[in-house]
């Protein structure tokens, strides 16, 4: 086996959007470090800078575009300077609209989709000697899992890991199964191994990544046995998942929930809208009720869980009484944590055609009574928690000397004195006092 190349050349990722993302970002970063590239916070120092873009928010091409804009000058300092930036365009973007990216920015090198970056060695030899764009945004056959070498790199305390891809849901507001393809899972086994590298490496805590996280299925395992065998390995404290889909949550899951207790009682299960005219427009394939339903056996297994969500303000179509629907199933579930958005057209997608579009203003306007009720809901549920004894897994320091940062089993973030020796430890921690974005505790000795 070949060493890999010391480094000599410097690498800049900037990752847009979902953890997924994140997930990716590493993978990549893997990839190249035996072609002798080692990672930079700086752009501008960058021999490769990649944009790993989403597609999911608003506007989310018009931001790359003006990223790349941003980078022609040091692109052509470093051109003067007898050297050579590479620029990758990576993600869901560049799968949607590669085409178009050719076209409008010809300074980039290199467009791959989510599906092709374990080719990514071999399109950046291409681009180094070759001044045509390298464009690969191909859903291969091959798995990309197959092809991508150990991370040898810390993780930190907490870790993503990537179980699933893809989604075979098509709502008809959503890119996914267009940007990342059919639904797949990867093998128990290897999730596994990787799970058990990651905390050799130091990681305490994983959070399982999938486009339909709990869509996973490999022979017998779907993701509530995977999360038993993940929670086995020694050494690893907390698992958490997302993002998970209503129709696939299953007894096997909602039993893990009640009984492994590495699984953390906070749960991202969106449901998008409370009408059921527009969950059904929305091609959910669930009603209102039985989200209620399905949160009602979550609480039931797990009388702590908290929930987090997703909703959509303005999708076509929707009426007053619709939008009553929404606020309605929001007081009935109480979200600890939720995200919130105007309905915005993604090319492709079935909702962009749709009649009845929703004039802007009117979904401003309920999109602010929406993030009202969200937000009091957040702030009465982290006001609960003052007073209270939580276990916090520290994750590095805090802004002032000796102190330290964590996040709480709700991924509240928890800031409380302590020393260094408590960074990767899970401790309880007595919460004293609401901040506008974290508590503040102490340690309980």
């Amino acid at each position: 086996m070949t060493e890999p190349r010391q480094p000599s050349r410097k690498l800049h990722i900037k990752t847009y959007g979902c953890q997924m993302n994140v997930y990716d970002s590493a993978r990549m970063a893997d990839l190249l470090t035996p072609l002798g590239y080692a990672t930079t916070e700086t752009a501008e120092d960058a021999d490769l800078v990649i944009l790993n873009t989403c597609h999911i928010r608003e506007k989310a091409a018009e931001k790359v575009y003006s990223d790349i804009g941003r980078l022609r000058p040091a692109r052509e300092a470093k051109r003067d300077a007898g050297g050579r930036m590479l620029l990758a365009v990576a993600g869901c973007v560049a799968q949607a609209e590669g085409g178009e990216i050719k076209a409008r920015a010809p300074e980039v090198d290199i467009i791959l989709g989510p599906q092709t970056y374990h080719r990514l060695p071999e399109m950046v030899a291409r681009a180094s000697r070759q001044h045509a764009v390298v464009l690969d945004t191909d859903f291969p056959a091959e798995a990309k899992f197959d092809f991508l070498p150990e991370t040898n790199v810390a993780p930190g305390v907490s870790a993503f890991l990537s179980i699933q891809e893809g989604c075979d849901k098509f709502c008809t507001f959503c890119v996914v199964p267009y940007t990342r393809g059919a639904e797949y899972s990867r093998p128990a086994g290897a999730i596994v191994a990787e799970a058990r590298r990651l905390v050799e490496l130091g990681a305490r805590e994983i959070t399982l990544l999938g486009q339909n996280v709990n869509a996973y299925r490999d022979g017998e395992y779907g993701l509530g046995r995977l999360i038993r065998s993940v929670a086995e390995i020694p050494g690893l404290a907390r698992i958490r998942y997302t993002t998970s889909h209503p129709r696939d949550v299953d007894d096997e899951l909602i039993e893990a929930h009640r009984d492994v207790e590495k699984l953390m009682p906070f749960l991202h299960l969106p449901v998008q809208s409370g009408s059921d005219k527009i969950l059904d427009a929305m091609n959910r394939r669930h009603t209102a009720d039985d989200y209620r339903r399905i949160v009602d056996r979550l609480r039931t297994a797990r009388p702590d869980l908290a929930l987090s969500s997703d909703f959509i303000a303005g999708f076509p179509g929707e009426s007053d009484e619709d939008f009553d629907a929404t606020m309605a199933l929001v007081r009935d579930v109480a979200f600890a944590q939720a995200f919130s958005f105007k309905y915005s057209a993604r090319p492709g997608t079935p909702a962009t055609s749709m009649k009845n579009q929703v004039p802007d203003a009117v979904k401003a306007a309920r999109l602010d009574a929406l993030q009202g009720l969200l937000t009091a809901q957040q702030r009465a549920f982290n006001r609960a928690a003052v007073g209270r004894d939580m276990k916090v897994l520290f994750e590095k320091p805090g802004r002032h000397p000796g102190q330290l940062v964590g996040r709480s089993p709700y991924l509240q973030a928890v800031h409380a004195d302590a020393s260094d020796d408590f960074i990767g430890t899970v401790a309880p921690v007595r919460v004293t006092a609401l901040g506008a974005n974290s508590l503040a505790g102490e340690i309980v000795r």
